[in-house]
């Protein structure tokens, strides 16, 4: 039976909301009060449902620094609901200092003796409403202060992040609420990458906990860096509040790689006229007891309706084309009539719900390629001022870029027709793992891996090894060889499937970045005892120039190998040897080099995360234990038990690290250090991007 046939003293109930975004367009006439409505509608719903708390995932205010019209409302709000004598029934088992750490007041604020707290409110902080100055304060810090919000999730640090739950109880319930407030997507990438975020678990009774975690930067991929793919997340997290992202997906999702639920959501005021602002706008009502979650969809009744409707008009040439006598007006005519339909379906809609607001947001984007021309939209707009919020911007006019027909291929200028561009933002490993997984199965590689030839392309390319792909090639036919002769495999079929499967075992693997770094340290050994310089080795891509980041102290050139003091790439070609490059002993026996790579590729970012302790390992079905169901009815999401943790070697730290992104310790708290040795003795883990189970 489900446990949430009735809330008990064990049921935990959180308001969850995201990108409230107070204050936008404040000083619109019709749509000023949008999110301050809205707002109180949310806050109403939290005291009469007697949640435990609210939960906000960041973009509560719109603007960096809140107008004081902005702030006055927000404060009245807060007081009027969220203060009151009904008692707040969840302690807090965690260090406070560590977790509101931007305020002189380091304490939950229903704990202030000065206070009377009735709805606790936890918020992060978003990429509108960020920390600025030298001080680094947000205007949710000012609430904070005031004692209305407990702002949490703020790093500190641009370098590294150690995120700290608050440990949260009520009965027999834990809650462990992890916050991380915004950052620059690609900052946040590329400390993920470098393994530079850590999340921090009790010690004691890890399986016990439920894992929440709350997050505001870009879900979608925006560009290479610029968001923040989900298996960068710890896999012993049970559910993912995704801020930023306005389109509302707040239905739990499953990710099938690190099998934590991702709810979504969404803003609940359209900030832009924008498909995905179009769905309806929800908030949640999480129940938790146990280890066992259920999401209750709350719509919201007062925020205004939106509809957005695309026309290509080249798709009706029964009722115009180009030449058509006065097509513009009758094009703007076919326009007028998709724009009264959708009143008269906002019109329907709106019946027997006078919370919402009376004129509706209204976007038709028209498609105008194929000869067509474009209407005055001004002109327009002048018949719908009365009916519609936006009469400014109801016609979006776009055009489709038309691809020319070459007739004649004798008069072709290729060199103007064809013009190189440049890949912004893909490694060369990219290229090459996107071209073998779009290539034809009869020139996929057989011997070897789609990582190991990237990296092997990067090297020539970057640092100009060139024997970098010639030793990884020599390199991997000698282990291949002698793992056949230790198969004892003779036909020529049975060659073909070991091969393969002696590949596909290595894949993803610290096995395989082995091979690779021996093999191109076995090509640099190869130049080195050539006489030429190893200034190449330098990696130009591992000193950072970013300014968010702390410089890398490169040391001073010494002297090349070989030929005089100067050695041979003294002046002529600027390959003179670094100091932090460690000569190689012989061929094969080379040292690794000291100089840590900055700029990781995302499948080792991928690698290194599935080398954590997992539940994975188990080989179960999961679709058993997750209760799915299309209806208007809530949706129970219950999460497989992990295996129990393994052993501590101390029992005085109330914390521990979740995999060895960070070794050291933060402030005023004890936490232990992950083995690696353990890690790489356990053998088997499934890896999440291939899906490929070792036995």
């Amino acid at each position: 039976m489900f446990p949430f046939s009735r809330d008990d003293e064990d049921t935990f109930k959180i308001l969850i909301a995201t990108d409230i975004h107070l204050g936008y367009l404040e000083k619109d006439a019709i749509r000023g009060n949008d999110t301050y409505t809205t707002l109180d509608e949310i806050l109403q719903c939290a005291k009469q449902n007697e949640v435990d708390f609210i939960l906000l995932g960041g973009d509560l205010f719109h603007d960096n620094k809140p107008s004081r019209q902005c702030l006055h409302k927000c404060l009245t709000m807060l007081r009027k609901y969220c203060m009151g004598d009904s008692p707040v029934r969840f302690e807090i088992l965690s260090d406070q200092k560590v977790n509101f750490n931007t305020t002189q007041f380091p304490w939950v604020n229903y704990q202030d003796e000065n206070l009377n707290i009735s709805i606790p409110v936890f918020s992060i902080h978003g990429n509108h409403d960020d920390p600025t100055g030298a001080e680094g304060l947000c205007a949710l810090d000012l609430l904070s202060a005031s004692g209305l919000v407990n702002h949490f999730g703020h790093s500190h640090s641009v370098e590294k992040i150690e995120i700290s739950p608050i440990l949260i109880q009520k009965g027999i319930t834990k809650l462990a609420l992890y916050g991380l407030g915004s950052i620059p997507d690609e900052r946040l990438y590329r400390m993920f990458v470098n393994k530079q975020v850590s999340m921090l678990r009790p010690k004691e009774d890890q399986d016990g906990w439920f894992n929440l975690f709350t997050i505001h930067q870009n879900r979608s991929k925006h560009g290479p860096t610029n968001y923040i793919p989900e298996q960068f997340l710890d896999d012993f997290l049970d559910l993912v509040v995704w801020g930023h992202e306005h389109e509302c997906l707040i239905k739990p999702t499953l990710n099938e790689q690190q099998l934590f639920y991702v709810s979504q959501p969404g803003s609940s005021v359209a900030t832009s006229l924008s498909p995905g602002e179009a769905t309806k706008k929800k908030i949640g009502l999480l129940r938790v007891k146990g280890r066992k979650m259920k999401l209750q969809e709350i719509p919201l009744k007062t925020v205004r309706q939106f509809f957005i409707e695309d026309v290509v008009l080249a798709d009706h040439q029964d009722c115009f084309t180009p030449d058509t006598p006065h097509v513009t007006k009758k094009v703007e005519d076919y326009c007028f009539a998709k724009v009264t339909e959708m009143l008269d379906e906002a019109e329907r809609e709106r019946l027997g719900c006078r919370l919402t607001p009376e004129k509706p947001l209204i976007r038709l984007r028209v498609d105008y390629s194929g000869g067509f021309e474009a209407f005055n939209t001004s002109r327009f707009s002048q018949k719908f001022v009365d009916r519609v919020a936006n009469p400014k911007d109801i016609i979006h006019f776009i055009r489709r870029r038309e691809q020319k027909e070459i007739k004649d291929e004798s008069s072709i200028d290729y060199g103007k027709l064809f013009k190189p561009t440049a890949v912004e933002g893909l490694r060369v490993e990219d290229l090459v793992k996107q071209y073998f997984e779009a290539a034809e199965q009869k020139v996929q590689l057989s011997l070897l891996t789609e990582q190991g030839m990237g990296k092997a392309i990067q090297e020539f390319v970057d640092k100009d090894e060139k024997e970098a792909i010639d030793e990884l090639i020599t390199y991997q036919l000698q282990k291949t060889q002698l793992h056949l002769q230790s198969r004892g495999v003779t036909t020529e079929q049975d060659i073909d499937a070991e091969v393969r499967l002696f590949r596909d075992s290595k894949k993803n693997t610290a096995e395989e970045e082995k091979d690779i770094q021996e093999a191109m340290n076995r090509a640099k050994a190869h130049r080195l005892e050539r006489g030429d310089g190893d200034f190449a080795d330098q990696d130009v891509s591992d000193v950072n120039m970013d300014s968010d980041e702390g410089s890398v102290p490169v040391a001073a050139p010494t002297r090349g190998r070989g030929r005089g003091s100067r050695g041979r790439g003294g002046r002529g070609r600027g390959r003179g040897a670094t100091a932090s490059e460690p000569k190689p002993a012989g061929r094969g026996r080379s040292q690794k080099s000291s100089t840590t790579s900055q700029s990781r590729s995302i499948l080792q970012a991928f690698q290194a995360s599935s080398q954590k302790p997992s539940r994975t390992r188990a080989t179960k079905s999961y679709t058993d234990e997750v209760i799915i169901d299309d209806s208007d009815e809530d949706i129970p999401v219950t999460k497989a038990a992990r295996p129990p943790p393994k052993p501590s070697s101390s029992s005085s730290s109330s914390f521990s690290k979740y995999g060895s992104q960070s070794q050291s310790q933060s402030r005023g708290i004890a936490f232990e250090d992950s083995d690696d040795d353990e890690v790489k003795q356990e053998g088997k883990f499934m890896y999440r991007m291939c899906r490929v189970k070792w036995d």
